[in-house]
């Protein structure tokens, strides 16, 4: 439940080639530390034209975020995506209201994050393929720092990633 399908760097490290070879349509995206630092209203400089090269693949995107939607609606519009707040992750609820949202199949769709008790068993037990991205800032929070230390034991290896 712990393990990721696949393991890449970066969320922007994913190729369309990869996806579609996949038979994945859809990607449901995590925000903070996948996108943009933690709380931050500005994506990563890479986000924008990796997101393009998705999207005229043909491959749907959605934010799916534990975050409030005072936090994740104006960001969302920034890149243009429809996006699910309040997803309650690792429950399975915010993944299956973007998979109606989209009307994709389970089977169709990739969720992509960067921690594992929350993006990783989140998808895994909403049956959607689970795809690991490292953390791109570490927090500095103390709550932050006490899940990642308890996550370590748990994370992929940086050998294990993939390779479009």
């Amino acid at each position: 439940m712990f393990s990721p399908w696949a393991v890449y760097e970066s969320a922007w490290d994913i190729t369309p080639e990869f996806l579609k070879k996949n038979g994945i349509k859809a990607i449901f995206l995590d925000i903070d530390n996948t996108l943009s630092a933690h709380c931050a209203d500005k994506p990563f400089p890479e986000v924008s034209a990796w997101l393009e090269r998705i999207k005229s693949a043909g491959i749907k995107v959605i934010l799916v975020s534990n975050n409030h939607y005072p936090r994740i609606k104006p960001f969302a519009e920034r890149l243009g995506l429809p996006f699910v707040t309040d997803a309650k992750k690792p429950l399975p609820v915010g993944y299956k209201k973007a998979l109606s949202q989209l009307k994709i199949k389970k089977g169709e769709a990739a969720a992509i994050g960067d921690q594992i008790f929350t993006d990783i068993l989140g998808a895994n037990l909403a049956g959607i393929k689970s795809i690991f991205v490292f953390p791109k800032i570490p927090e500095t929070s103390l709550p932050f720092r006490f899940k990642r230390a308890i996550e370590k034991p748990l994370l992929p290896s940086r050998r294990k990633i993939n390779k479009s």
